[in-house]
């Protein structure tokens, strides 16, 4: 498996069936408020290249297409001519559903886009449905498993109605049976993201086993126990009851997964999340924005690229205080880079977010942090304490939380004849 590269070649005939893995697009995603459009319209741009110069057969797309369940309308429309895009190249297309996607209105025309050769799963039902990719290569054909996300309570509700457990769920001693959303004592235990998810590998191991030979791939949208997440993912539930044991994909020739942002690979590489076409949060700011591109053997083998996409504005936080910050040559190089200004004044500077987009157009996150801050630590105060307590030393307590440091002698000064002079105008 090769790092980040900027070009791949074409395999020749005979050596593989070649995938492109992506995930995670979030079309209508907005950075701080700022719109990510243009740049995700870059990215996608730049992706299509990479299908038509490398010779892609077949697009995973694994989920979160968009980033919310009602997209706006120029996100579908972006995602609507990539669509068009990839299909007149020739490429097989496999997209999922994400948590952020609303799966019925991202899957409504699935089964006539698939005689297209474009797929877009988002039907709970059809799980462990194949899409059959006929091999060019001289080997066996594709058989390519689009898993939605799988909401662990609906997926409970389906599975107990339309599937009995096969071999996979009774090794999990799964509840099929009406889901208790809160724990019985002495009951049965709730249904979790991976009894879900072993709910449909069932599916899907019973369909590989009825067709010898084939080459499988799984495309799902969950969170693989051991991932590194980062800022910019929704939890999908509290704790770690949202997590998928890597062992529920044993048996596949290559798992793709979206969710977690951060490009990352498991038992090596055959699992794996290719990551975000663009960073999303701050914490991804040593990430580097990549497609995946797996070669795919006549017996199941992989050769496996991350390839740059190489857009995408660069993040940077830069500390310091106002001042410094907007006269320190040493950032000259952040050009049109997204910023978070981390300020260390004393006090925060008045205007300091217009100041700095002055010099940095792009700041879009300000977080004050003074220097040497020594505030008070204080227990927090019960509700009887509060009203109980002097108002002075009330409110110089919630000054010194909000701004990090304790009042200094004159702001003492300032504090105790301004609550004098509120006294005064209340008594008269």
């Amino acid at each position: 498996m090769g790092g980040i590269r900027g070009t791949v070649t074409p395999p020749p005939y005979g050596c593989g069936v070649r995938l492109l893995h992506t995930s995670d697009w979030h079309l209508g995603r907005l950075f701080h408020r700022a719109s990510l459009l243009d740049e995700q319209e870059r990215a996608l741009a730049r992706l299509v290249e990479l299908v038509e110069d490398l010779g892609v057969e077949v697009v995973l797309i694994a989920g979160d297409l968009y980033d919310r369940a009602i997209p706006p309308a120029d996100a579908v429309e972006l995602f609507d001519r990539t669509l068009m895009q990839l299909q007149r190249l020739g490429a097989r297309v496999v997209a999922i559903s994400g948590n952020h996607d609303s799966a019925v209105r991202v899957g409504y025309a699935d089964r006539l886009l698939e005689q297209l050769g474009v797929t877009v799963r988002g039907e709970l039902a059809r799980t462990g449905e194949p899409v059959v990719v006929a091999a060019t290569d001289g080997g066996p054909p594709l058989h390519v498993y689009p898993i939605p996300y799988l909401d662990p309570l609906a997926t409970a509700h389906h599975a107990g109605r339309h599937a009995p457990p096969g071999p996979a769920v009774e090794a999990e001693q799964l509840p099929f049976v009406e889901p208790q959303v809160d724990e019985p004592a002495g009951g049965r235990r709730r249904f979790t993201h991976h009894d879900a998810m072993a709910w449909a590998m069932g599916r899907v191991r019973a369909s590989v086993d009825a067709a010898p030979g084939c080459r499988s791939v799984v495309v799902a949208h969950t969170f693989l126990t051991g991932g590194n997440p980062s800022e910019s993912e929704r939890d999908l539930t509290v704790g770690h009851v949202e997590q998928v044991r890597l062992d529920v994909f044993d048996g596949i020739d290559y798992v793709a997964l979206g969710h977690l942002h951060r490009r990352q690979g498991f038992d090596g590489g055959r699992v794996a999340y290719s990551g975000t076409p663009l960073r999303y949060s701050f914490s991804e700011a040593g990430s580097t924005p990549s497609v995946r591109v797996v070669d795919l053997d006549v017996d199941g083998g992989l050769r496996i690229d991350d390839v740059a996409l190489g857009v995408g504005r660069g993040l940077h936080t830069l500390t310091g205080t106002l001042d410094e910050l907007l006269t320190d040559a040493r950032h000259a190089d952040v050009g049109d880079g997204w910023v978070r200004a981390v300020l260390t004044d004393r006090t925060l500077p008045l205007q300091a977010m217009a100041r700095l987009q002055q010099r940095f157009p792009n700041a879009v996150e300000l977080r004050h942090e003074p220097a040497g801050a020594t505030a008070s630590a204080d227990d927090a105060l019960a509700a009887g304490e509060v009203r109980a307590a002097d108002p002075f030393d009330l409110t110089r307590r919630f000054l010194e939380e909000q701004r990090g440091v304790a009042l200094d002698a004159e702001e003492h000064d300032v504090l105790a004849a301004a609550l004098d002079a509120a006294r005064a105008g209340s008594a008269s």
